[in-house]
C-alpha cells in the first residue's frame, strides 16, 4: 500500500509560515519590505494588542491589478526573480514568494490595492488559505493589507506569543530596521490608536536622530570609504558613547539588515583601548557590494547573509572606522573668545642675569617641640595630626577575632550550624571582605554581594507593597529614549514607581524624572539600565519583571569593593545580611559568605 501523498496547500502554507511568520513582527516586516519593493514613498503601520488582533499595512506603491492580487497569494509567487541566476543580482528585499502565502495561512487576510492605470480598485479575502471573495472598489493607488486574528487557527503558535509589551517591543525593532535603511520614504507607526512614531523623509542622520534622539546624534562621527570590494557609509559613535550595554548597534548591506557577529568584532576592534572592555559603542554601517558577492538565501529572515570576500571587508571595516576616529581626534580645540580674559603677561627677553630666583622666606627659629613655637603656628599641631593617624591605622589594622559573646541562632535559612555565636568584632580585609569570628570557626563575607542582597530583598518588598520613599529632585531630568525604549518603560511605569521613581511621560519618547529613591546618586542611567534588562525579559510573569528591576537598582546603590567602612557599618550589613529570605547567595545565584572551620585553621599551624 502506497503511503506516501503530497501535503495539501493549506497544510504546506502553514509549515512555511512556521519559518516565515514567527510573530506578529514578522507579519509586519514582510508587509513593510513589499511595500519598499513596490517604490512606496509612504507608508504607515498601524496595530492593534501589538499585532494579536489587527496589522494593517498602508503604501503608495504602484499597487497590483486584479490578477496579480489573486496570484499574490499563491505559494512561490512572485515578481522579483524569473531564474535561479537572478538570486545572484538580488536588488529585492524579497524574492522568494512565500510570505503572503505564509501570512494568509494562519490569519484572516483582506486586501485593497489599485494600480496608477486602472479606475477602480480590487478587495479580496483570504482566511487560512481560502478564498471567501473578490469585489470592486474605489481605492487610492497602492496597496492596503489587513491581517486579523493572527495564528487563529494554530492555537498552540498564538499560546505561545510573549507579552503585549514583548511583542510591541519587537514591532518597533523591526521598524526601526527598516526606517533606518530607507531614509527617502516617510514611515510612521501606530499602537491603538497612539502614533507612536512619525519620521518624514530625509537624510540618514535626520532618520537616526528623529528615531533615537538629538543626544545620539551629537555622539555619531561620519564613516565613508570607497573601495573596488565595498562600499562603506555610515555613522559610529564617540568613544565618550561607550556604554555598558544597549548601544544601538545596526549593520546593514545593500538595503538590507544583516547580523554579522565578524563584522561587529571588526567595528569594536577599531574601538580597542579606547573604552573600556565589555562596552559597547553605538554604529549604525551600510555596505553597498556586488549582489554576486554575497548570498542572502541562507534563512527565511533573511538576516544571515555570506560574504565572497569576508576577510577583506573586515579589514576595511577596522581601517574605516579608525580613520573616522582618527580624524576626531586630529582636530584640536581652538576657542578664539578671549573677552574679558586676564592679560597675563610673557617674558619679553632682555639680559638673562637680570632675572632672579624667587625668594623664600624660612624661619630659622621654628621648634616643632617648643610650646611657643606651637602656639605661634597652631597648624602644625604634629601631636594631634599623629594620634589622629594613629587611631585611623589602628581601625585598619587586622588583628585575630576574638569570638562574641551574645548567640545570633538562625532559624534554619543558612547553611553553618544553629548554634552559630557571632563575634560584636568585624574586621575589613582589602576593601573587599568582612571577617568575624563565629562558633565554627571564621567566617568571611563579601561585603558587595552581601549589600546586593539585602538590598535587593528590600527593593521586592517596595513593589509588593508600594511603599518605597521618593526624594525629590531639585531640578527634573529629561530622559529620552528610542520608541522601542520608551514601550517597555510605559509598561513598566507603574513598578518603577513603586521602587521610588517619579517618572511622568512627556509625549512621544521623553519622560521626566521628578524624584528617585533615597540615596540614588544617577538616577537616569539606573532607568536607562532597566529598560535595558527588562527589554531581555521576554515572558510574562511579572515576579521576574521585578527580579530585575529590584536587582537593577540595588546594584547600584551597593557598596563598591574597596570602600573602607566603619565598624558600625559592618555591623548592620552582617545584621540585615542574615535576616534575609537567602543570605547564602546573592540575586544573581553567587556565593555570599565561607566558613573556614576551626580545624582548618588549627590545620594551618600543625
Amino acid at each position: 500500500m502506497d503511503i506516501i501523498h503530497l501535503l495539501p496547500d493549506s497544510v504546506a502554507n502553514q509549515i512555511a509560515a512556521g519559518e516565515v511568520v514567527q510573530r506578529p513582527a514578522s507579519v509586519i516586516k514582510e508587509l513593510m519590505e513589499n511595500a519598499v519593493d513596490a517604490g512606496a514613498s509612504t507608508i504607515d503601520v498601524l496595530v492593534q494588542d501589538a499585532g494579536r488582533t489587527s496589522i494593517q499595512v498602508i503604501d503608495d506603491g504602484k499597487g497590483m491589478s486584479e490578477t496579480d492580487a489573486r496570484m499574490a497569494f499563491e505559494r512561490h509567487a512572485t515578481s522579483k526573480i524569473s531564474h535561479a541566476e537572478d538570486l545572484f543580482k538580488l536588488q529585492t528585499m524579497g524574492f522568494r514568494g512565500e510570505a503572503l502565502a505564509s501570512i494568509a495561512a494562519v490569519a484572516q487576510v483582506r486586501l485593497t490595492t489599485r494600480t496608477a492605470e486602472q479606475e477602480l480598485g480590487v478587495r479580496l479575502s483570504i482566511e487560512g488559505s481560502r478564498f471567501l471573495g473578490q469585489e470592486m472598489c474605489s481605492c487610492p493607488v497602492g496597496a492596503n493589507f489587513e491581517v486579523s486574528n493572527l495564528f487563529f487557527n494554530v492555537p498552540a503558535r498564538r499560546k505561545f506569543l510573549k507579552t503585549n509589551q514583548t511583542e510591541l517591543s519587537n514591532i518597533i525593532q523591526d521598524f526601526e530596521r527598516i526606517a533606518l535603511v530607507n531614509p527617502s520614504i516617510t514611515f510612521s507607526l501606530s499602537s491603538g490608536g497612539n502614533r507612536l512614531m512619525q519620521l518624514p523623509a530625509g537624510s540618514s542622520l535626520q532618520r537616526i536622530v528623529n528615531i533615537f534622539g538629538k543626544k545620539l546624534g551629537e555622539q555619531l562621527l561620519p564613516v565613508q570609504v570607497e573601495t573596488s570590494l565595498v562600499q562603506i557609509s555610515g555613522f559610529v559613535g564617540k568613544p565618550d558613547s561607550a556604554r555598558k550595554k544597549g548601544a544601538s548597534q545596526f549593520l546593514f548591506v545593500n538595503g538590507r539588515f544583516m547580523r554579522h557577529p565578524r563584522f561587529h568584532y571588526a567595528v569594536m576592534e577599531a574601538f580597542n583601548h579606547l573604552i573600556p572592555e565589555g562596552d559597547q559603542v553605538p554604529y549604525f554601517i551600510f555596505f553597498q557590494v556586488n549582489p554576486a558577492a554575497i548570498d542572502v538565501n541562507i534563512h527565511p529572515t533573511k538576516t544571515e547573509i555570506k560574504f565572497e570576500n569576508e576577510q577583506e571587508i573586515w579589514a576595511i571595516v577596522v581601517a574605516a572606522v579608525r580613520d573616522a576616529l582618527g580624524k576626531f581626534n586630529a582636530v584640536p580645540t581652538i576657542d578664539f573668545d578671549v573677552e574679558g580674559r586676564p592679560d597675563i603677561p610673557a617674558f619679553r627677553g632682555g639680559d638673562p642675569a637680570s632675572v632672579k630666583a624667587p625668594c623664600v622666606q624660612l624661619d630659622t627659629s621654628f621648634n616643632p617641640f617648643n610650646s611657643h613655637s606651637r602656639n605661634r603656628n597652631p597648624v602644625r599641631q604634629w601631636e594631634k595630626l599623629y594620634e589622629e593617624a594613629r587611631g585611623m591605622e589602628q581601625q585598619k589594622t587586622m588583628s585575630v577575632p576574638p569570638t562574641g559573646d551574645d548567640p545570633d541562632k538562625s532559624d534554619g535559612q543558612i547553611l553553618f550550624s544553629e548554634e552559630m555565636e557571632m563575634s560584636s568584632h568585624h574586621y575589613q580585609y582589602k576593601g573587599q571582605y568582612i571577617l568575624t569570628a563565629v562558633q565554627s570557626g571564621l567566617m568571611i563575607v563579601d561585603q558587595r554581594r552581601a549589600h546586593i542582597r539585602i538590598l535587593y530583598e528590600r527593593y521586592l518588598r517596595q513593589i509588593r507593597e508600594h511603599n518605597a520613599a521618593t526624594q525629590g529632585l531639585l531640578f527634573p531630568e529629561l530622559l529620552e529614549l528610542s520608541p522601542s525604549d520608551a514601550a517597555v518603560l510605559t509598561a513598566m511605569l507603574d513598578d518603577v514607581r513603586a521602587l521610588g521613581f517619579d517618572i511622568s511621560p512627556l509625549g512621544g519618547s521623553s519622560f521626566s524624572i521628578g524624584g528617585a529613591p533615597l540615596g540614588l546618586n544617577n538616577p537616569l542611567a539606573v532607568v536607562q539600565e532597566m529598560v535595558e534588562s527588562a527589554k531581555i525579559q521576554d515572558g510574562g510573569y511579572a515576579g521576574a519583571m521585578h527580579h530585575k528591576l529590584a536587582l537593577v537598582l540595588a546594584r547600584h546603590n551597593a557598596i563598591e569593593i574597596g570602600e573602607v567602612l566603619a565598624p558600625m557599618q559592618m555591623e548592620g550589613i552582617i545584621g540585615d545580611l542574615f535576616l534575609c529570605e537567602n543570605p547564602n547567595l546573592s540575586p544573581s545565584g553567587k556565593t555570599v559568605f565561607t566558613i573556614l572551620g576551626q580545624d582548618a585553621i588549627d590545620k594551618m599551624f600543625n
